[in-house]
This record gives structure tokens, C-alpha cells and sequence, in this order.
């Protein structure tokens, strides 16, 4: 088995340190600029070479892989933005407490930038030649807002690879990530007319009240046994209190457990969404169910199989959860490429105050990385 020293934890806090303390939400460029800069010139030093997809407004994705790459058969991807908005790190710099870190992003996922660098580092210092040859890196800048942007990249660089390595982080009790909800976003607009809900009300169209008949329609397609979420959580609407509304919009969030629900449940939402149920209404619905539902199916049980036999030789017992939140996963599961997701560092309340990373699984989630790469690079199928 490969195995860092414990000593190399030190210099992997240091980066941690250092990419936590730079804000990087995802509407926030310039900082996801700086921390895929930093990240880019570290792999430029183990002789990666670093394609760089330019975004006008969004930040920049990356693509990397080794300059002795010949049709690597793993992908990984992992995040470079946060849910954060600038100015979060003034407030809240990066800090340790005991064997926990703390800060914006330190487990969601900049801990696990520093994970699969530091695997890569150690395979290239240690002339691991095929497993170097074998591995894909996508760094995308847009996941904690669905991937709109990256998503088309995911695709083409995934499309042929044998397998899929997601570096979200691992749950709070180290478990791996093998099934994920699908889903997707909608946005809902309603117009109507104001008037003075006074004076003359009657000629006024409520799109206020428009609204209140299909968030309750909406609503009633959650389906707990079946795994189906619909959740309106954004709304806004109106001018005043005494102004019949004249528009109304809300986001909606979905989620599905089963591939087959993504066409059935968004021709429910549309059909919603298609009637008005207060005369002279309109209704305006834009988005789709586009998040492919993660699922355990004959290889990805496979190699689910794999990363287990691996943690058990290295002496960690492996447990792997479903779990409700999205992820990049479902780009590569659409491609129907095995895929196992939260494979990065051990840690917890991720996109809160709180958010942490339980230090010493910096060093043994990296060297199960490592591991993982290189049996699989080493994989006769």
C-alpha cells in the first residue's frame, strides 16, 4: 500500500490555508480565478498540463491531465467554487481547533483540492507511471449552483472513461457517497395587473394569488416513498399592500430518486404550470429537470466493491450512504460510467458558520486516493 508520512499534513494545511482564505462563491470570478491559478501552477510543477476553459462572467474551469497521459481512463472531478459571498472570509478566516478546521469552503470542497493534489504529487515524486497516464482532472467553478456552465465539459472529457472519481467530501462518519437524488430548477414568473386594491380592485389581476394556487399544486407532487422533492423556496411579488400584484416569480427545487421520474414529474410541473387558475393571468416557466439520479447498479457496485476492498487492506472500514444532495456525479452516471462520489476528506455542516474538516482524514483520504488510482489504473477489466 502507498502511504503518506503524517508529516505531510503540515505542508497540506498550509495550501488549505491558503485556498480557504480566498473567497470564492460562485458568482464570485475573480476569487475562483485566484484559487484555480494557484491550483494550476501546482500541477504545471509535476508536469501537468493545464487547459484552461475561459468564462466571461463565471470563473474559469480546468482541465489536467499529465503530459504523459494516452487516453486516461479515470476522470475526477472536483469544485473550485463555494456557496459563499464575498467577504465571508474577513469575517471568518480559516482557523484550527484541535483536529478540526474551520472556515468557508474548508470541507465543501477546498479539502479535497488539497487531497487530490497532494495524491497526484505522489504518484508523479514516486514514477507511478501508470496510474499518472490514466487520470482526467476537471476543476469546475459553477457545481454549488448545478453546473450550467461546466456540465458540457464534464461530458466531453468523461465521454469513453472507464470510471468516475467524485471529490465531494465524505459524510460526517467517513462514509463514501454511492447513490445521489437527481433533479433540477425551475424558475416561475406570473404576471397579472395592478390596480388599487381599494379604490377599484376589480379591475386588478392578482398574480399574488395566481401564485398561491401553484405553489399548493406544486407541493402536493412530493412523494416521500418514492423519493420526489418539490420544494418552492424562493418567492417574491408585489409593489405594495395596497396594490393588487401585477407579478409574482418563485424558484423551485426538485428532486428525484428514479430516472424515469425526470420526464414524468416534469410533465406534471409543466402541466401545473400550462392553466392558469385566476383568469388573465400569465404564467412564464423556465428551467427543467436536468440532474440525472445517481443510482448503484451493477458496476458501479463494482467498483463501490473495489474502493472497499482497498480501505480494508489500509485498514479503514468503508460505509457507503445515499444521500439527498446533488453533484457532478450525475453528469458522469448520465454517460452510464460507474461512478462513486464523496471520496474527499472526512468532515461536517458544510455551507454553514460551522463547517469543518476533521484534520488527520486530510492524510488518510489522500492516500486512499491514491490507492484507488492506482488499482484501477491497473485494472485488466
Amino acid at each position: 500500500m502507498i502511504s503518506y508520512e503524517q508529516g505531510t499534513q503540515v505542508s497540506m494545511l498550509k495550501l488549505l490555508e491558503e485556498l480557504v482564505n480566498i473567497d470564492s462563491g460562485s458568482t464570485y470570478k475573480e476569487g475562483i480565478d485566484l484559487i484555480g491559478d494557484i491550483l494550476s501552477k501546482e500541477y504545471q510543477k509535476l508536469g501537468f498540463d493545464v487547459q484552461v476553459n475561459h468564462q466571461e462572467r463565471n470563473g474559469n474551469n480546468l482541465v489536467i491531465r499529465h503530459k504523459s497521459a494516452e487516453n486516461p481512463k479515470i476522470i475526477l472531478i472536483g469544485h473550485m467554487d463555494t456557496v459563499f459571498k464575498k467577504g465571508t472570509v474577513r469575517k471568518r478566516p480559516f482557523k484550527i481547533i484541535g483536529d478540526r478546521a474551520y472556515g468557508p469552503g474548508v470541507i465543501d470542497m477546498k479539502g479535497s483540492q488539497v487531497e487530490l493534489l497532494y495524491a497526484m504529487k505522489e504518484l508523479v515524486e514516486n514514477n507511478h507511471s501508470v496510474a499518472i497516464k490514466n487520470v482526467e482532472i476537471v476543476l469546475n467553478s459553477d457545481e454549488e449552483i448545478g453546473s450550467p456552465i461546466s456540465r458540457s465539459l464534464i461530458q466531453k472529457v468523461a465521454f469513453g472513461k472507464e470510471y468516475a472519481l467524485i471529490l465531494e467530501p465524505a459524510r460526517k462518519d467517513g462514509s463514501i457517497v454511492s447513490e445521489r437524488k437527481g433533479g433540477g430548477n425551475y424558475k416561475l414568473i406570473i404576471r397579472g395587473k395592478s390596480a388599487h386594491s381599494g379604490i377599484e380592485p376589480e379591475i386588478g389581476v392578482s398574480a399574488i394569488e395566481e401564485f398561491a394556487h401553484k405553489v399548493i399544486k406544486l407541493h402536493s407532487l412530493n412523494d416521500e416513498e418514492e423519493g420526489i422533492n418539490v420544494n418552492v423556496g424562493i418567492i417574491r411579488g408585489g409593489i405594495a399592500a395596497n396594490v393588487v400584484a401585477p407579478r409574482a416569480e418563485a424558484y423551485i427545487d426538485v428532486r428525484i430518486s428514479k430516472i424515469e421520474q425526470m420526464k414524468i414529474l416534469s410533465k406534471k410541473i409543466k402541466e401545473i404550470c400550462s392553466v392558469s387558475d385566476v383568469p388573465g393571468t400569465k404564467i412564464e416557466l423556465i428551467g427543467s429537470i436536468d440532474r440525472y439520479p445517481m443510482v448503484k447498479d451493477e458496476k458501479s457496485r463494482k467498483l463501490l466493491s473495489i474502493i472497499k476492498e482497498i480501505g480494508c487492506e489500509m485498514g479503514i472500514t468503508l460505509k457507503d450512504v445515499s444521500t439527498g444532495g446533488g453533484s457532478d456525479a450525475s453528469t458522469t452516471v448520465s454517460l452510464g460510467i460507474p461512478t462513486i462520489d464523496g471520496l474527499g476528506p472526512v468532515g461536517g455542516r458544510p455551507h454553514s458558520e460551522d463547517e469543518y474538516l476533521e484534520i488527520p482524514s486530510l492524510v488518510e483520504r489522500t492516500n486512499l486516493l491514491i490507492n484507488i488510482i492506482k488499482r484501477l489504473s491497473e485494472d485488466k477489466n
